[in-house]
C-alpha cells in the first residue's frame, strides 16, 4: 500500500482569546471597588494614564463621551439630566457616604477565597472561565444554584467538560462547597475525609430519604445490619456541615457598595452607576506636549502604552454603557417587583435579557456577577433577578424565587404542634391560583433549609 502526502487548504471558526480580549472581560466582571484598585493599579504602570480632576470634567461633555463610547445606541442624556443628576445636584450639602446607603447584609460568600483556590489548581483557560461562574452561582450555603444543562449551553461544552469544572470547584475549601443538593454536599465531605466507600456513605447515597425520616429497622433489615450498626453510623453525618459556604463568611456584618442605583422619578425608574469614586482616565497631557522630542527606542515604547491606554479608557467607557443597559432590561422585565415587591418577581433568564440588548449570554452572566443594585425596595445582588418559572391556575407565569418566599411564610406561619406537610402547602398555594407539585414544594423546602413537616413538629 503507497502511502501519499499532500497539502490542502481549508477554513474552519475558532474563538481565540487574545491577552486584550481576556482583560476586557475581566474588567466587565469586577465590581466597582475591585475595578477601582485595578485602574489605580494600572495608573501606576502606565505613564501614560492620568487622572482628570472633577472640577477639569464638563458634565455635557462627560456624557457626550459616553453617549458616543455606547454607540449612541439609548438616549440617557436627558434622562440623567432631569432626573439621578439634578439629585445630586440638590443634595450638595449632604456627603458621598449618606446618599448611598451602606447596607449590612446576610453572612454570604464573596468568592474571592474561592476563585483563589482554583486559580491556583488549574490554569486552563476555560475550565477556569467555567469554573468562575459557577462560583458566581453559589448561594449563600454553597450549594450550587443553576442546572448542569444551562452551564453547558453558556460555554457551548458537553456534558464532561462541564462536570470536569465542577468537580473541581467541588474539590475546593471548606469541603461540600458545590454542591446541587444535601445529600451531594454531605457526600464530599466523606469523600474529603477518605469515607466515601463507609456505611456512613452508604446510608446518605443509597437511603438518605428513609435516613432523613429515622427509619432505622427498615434501613438494618435491608443492609442486614443492626440498628446501633445504623445508629452509629449517623452520629458521622453529625460532624458534617449542611451549609458549608458559611465558614467563608465573617462573623461580623459586611456592607455592600452597590455598583448600580435605581431610583424613581415621577414614576419612571431610572438606572446610574454609582461610579462617581472610579478614576476618569485620559492621555497624559505631558505626552502630547513633548511627544516630538524623544528618539526612536522611546516613541515605540510610547507608542504601545498609547496603546493600551486608549484600549483601557474604550473598555471601562463600554463597560459603564453594557451594565446600564442590562440594568435597563432587568428594570424593565422586573416592573412589576420595583412597584410592588419580592412576591411580584417575574420569572427570567440571562438569554432573555442578553436577547434583549442584544448581547451574548456569558457577558450578561459576567455584568451581573458580583454586582449590586440599590433600589426602593432595597439593595439586592444583579442574580437575585434572575428565576425560573411556575404556571399559576389562570395561565400566567410567576417567578420560582417568588413561590420560595411564599412558602417560607407558609411555614413562618404555621402551628408548631400542627405544622403543614408539603402537599397541605401545596393545595394552599394551589388555592391562592399557583399550581406546584407537591414533590416541587418539597425541593423548594430543602432548598430553603426547612426541615419536613414530622421534624418541625413540637410535642
Amino acid at each position: 500500500m503507497e502511502m501519499k502526502f499532500k497539502l490542502q487548504m481549508g477554513m474552519k471558526q475558532q474563538l481565540v482569546m487574545t491577552p486584550r480580549l481576556q482583560q476586557a472581560l475581566k474588567l466587565l466582571q469586577l465590581p466597582t471597588l475591585e475595578l477601582e484598585m485595578a485602574l489605580k493599579d494600572e495608573l501606576q504602570s502606565n505613564p501614560l494614564l492620568e487622572i482628570e480632576e472633577e472640577e477639569e470634567i464638563d458634565p455635557q461633555t462627560r456624557e457626550g463621551s459616553q453617549e458616543e463610547s455606547a454607540g449612541a445606541a439609548d438616549n440617557w442624556d436627558d434622562i440623567f439630566n432631569d432626573g439621578i443628576e439634578m439629585q445630586y445636584e440638590q443634595q450638595e450639602e449632604i456627603s458621598d457616604d449618606e446618599f448611598v446607603e451602606k447596607v449590612p447584609i446576610y453572612r454570604q460568600d464573596s468568592g474571592d477565597n474561592l476563585l483563589q483556590q482554583l486559580r491556583m489548581i488549574t490554569k486552563d483557560a476555560q475550565l477556569l472561565e467555567i469554573g468562575e461562574y459557577l462560583i458566581g452561582s453559589l448561594d449563600d450555603r454553597g450549594f450550587l444554584t443553576i442546572e448542569m444543562g444551562e452551564l453547558q449551553n453558556v460555554f457551548s461544552v458537553d456534558e464532561a467538560r462541564a462536570q470536569e469544572a465542577l468537580k473541581l470547584v467541588q474539590s475546593l475549601d471548606p469541603a461540600g462547597i458545590g454542591a446541587r443538593d444535601l445529600p451531594e454536599c454531605l457526600l464530599i465531605q466523606l469523600r474529603a475525609r477518605k469515607m466515601e466507600d463507609s456505611l456512613t456513605a452508604v446510608l446518605i447515597r443509597d437511603h438518605f430519604k428513609a435516613l432523613v425520616q429515622r427509619k432505622y429497622q427498615a434501613i438494618a433489615r435491608k443492609l442486614k445490619i443492626s440498628v446501633e450498626d445504623v445508629q452509629e453510623a449517623t452520629k458521622v453525618i453529625g460532624e458534617l456541615d449542611p451549609k458549608p459556604g458559611l465558614e467563608l463568611s465573617t462573623e461580623d456584618p459586611r456592607y455592600v457598595t452597590p455598583d448600580l442605583l435605581v431610583e424613581e422619578v415621577e414614576g419612571d425608574y431610572v438606572v446610574a452607576l454609582n461610579d462617581r469614586y472610579l478614576p476618569r482616565l485620559r492621555i497624559s497631557q505631558a505626552y502630547k506636549e513633548g511627544s516630538a522630542d524623544r528618539d526612536k527606542r522611546t516613541k515605540e515604547f510610547l507608542q504601545g502604552k498609547l496603546s493600551q491606554a486608549q484600549w483601557l479608557i474604550k473598555t471601562v467607557e463600554q463597560r459603564r454603557s453594557t451594565m446600564v443597559k442590562v440594568m435597563n432590561a432587568i428594570v424593565e422585565e422586573q416592573k412589576e417587583f420595583f412597584d410592588r415587591g419580592p412576591q411580584a418577581l417575574n420569572p427570567l433568564t440571562l438569554q432573555q435579557v442578553a436577547t434583549k440588548i442584544g448581547m451574548h449570554e456569558s457577558t450578561v452572566s459576567r455584568v451581573t456577577s458580583n454586582k449590586w443594585v440599590q433600589t426602593p425596595r432595597g439593595t439586592f445582588p444583579l442574580k437575585y433577578f434572575f428565576s425560573s418559572s411556575l404556571s399559576t391556575a389562570g395561565g400566567e407565569e410567576v417567578s420560582a424565587k417568588a413561590a420560595k418566599d411564599r412558602i417560607r411564610e407558609i411555614v413562618s406561619k404555621e402551628d408548631d404542634k400542627r405544622p403543614y406537610s408539603d402537599q397541605k402547602i401545596a393545595d394552599m398555594l394551589k388555592d391562592e391560583g399557583l399550581v406546584i407539585a407537591r414533590r416541587t414544594v418539597a425541593k423548594y423546602r430543602e432548598q430553603l433549609g426547612i426541615l419536613p413537616a414530622r421534624m418541625r413538629k413540637e410535642y
